[in-house]
């Protein structure tokens, strides 16, 4: 079950609160990319990010030079958010239109991963995530690379989730309205590959639909 505190309580309607922590993993699995938001010189800012999970433990990348892994390597508290879109709500009544949504916040801080060959697992897990077996055929990140790159882990202990999945929603007296009523459902697909240009001749399509499960195209 996921924490309870006073940053994680739901108050907006508390009703799509959700506390399973599977529910919390699968957003991020499926989403990999966070908005994290921190504050710099008395200044909101809020970055995009790509964000893996391993286990309990979310972790980001980037160059040692970025404003906000430099913030977020000397453990500045953050803020990250994932959603995932889901369809519109049509009501027969314009005030009830909704949607269908999945979202995960997120809070904490983070730590620096300094050791390469770690470090080089975890960029590794990364790749497995959305192309697996990719990670045995490519090239491994080398002592620049991995030098030049950042790596960041935070875990996953104070957190909360938030699920709108319910239907149309309408005020009795609308009931009769001559008006459409329904859900216009959003549905993420993923491929075909599409290949390089300039790849040489000869090297098959690989296969990396396992990743993707139902969301994989047909």
């Amino acid at each position: 079950m996921l924490s309870s505190t006073d940053r994680t309580t739901i108050k907006k309607n508390p009703n799509k609160a959700v506390f399973e922590t599977e529910k919390l993993y699968q957003i991020i699995d499926e989403s990999l990319l966070a908005h994290i938001a921190i504050e710099q010189n008395e200044q909101p800012i809020v970055i995009p990010m790509l964000v893996w999970r391993v286990d309990n433990n979310i972790y980001v990348h980037g160059a040692k030079n970025s404003r906000l892994i430099r913030a977020l390597k000397k453990g500045k508290s953050c803020c990250l958010t994932f959603t995932l879109f889901d369809g519109w709500v049509l009501a027969r009544s314009a005030f009830h239109h909704s949607a269908h949504y999945r979202s995960a916040m997120v809070f904490g801080q983070f730590d620096a991963i300094d050791d390469k060959q770690f470090k080089n697992a975890l960029l590794n897990h990364f790749i497995e995530q959305i192309a697996p077996g990719r990670s045995e055929c490519v090239r491994q990140g080398n002592e620049k690379e991995l030098t030049a790159t950042e790596l960041l882990v935070m875990p996953l202990t104070e957190a909360s989730v938030k699920i709108g999945c319910n239907g149309v929603n309408d005020d009795e007296r609308d009931m009769d309205l001559s008006v459409w009523a329904g859900i216009i459902p959003y549905k993420t697909v993923i491929g075909p590959l599409q290949d390089d240009e300039k790849m040489a001749s000869g090297i098959e399509q690989p296969d990396y639909s396992l990743a993707y499960g139902k969301r994989w195209y047909k």
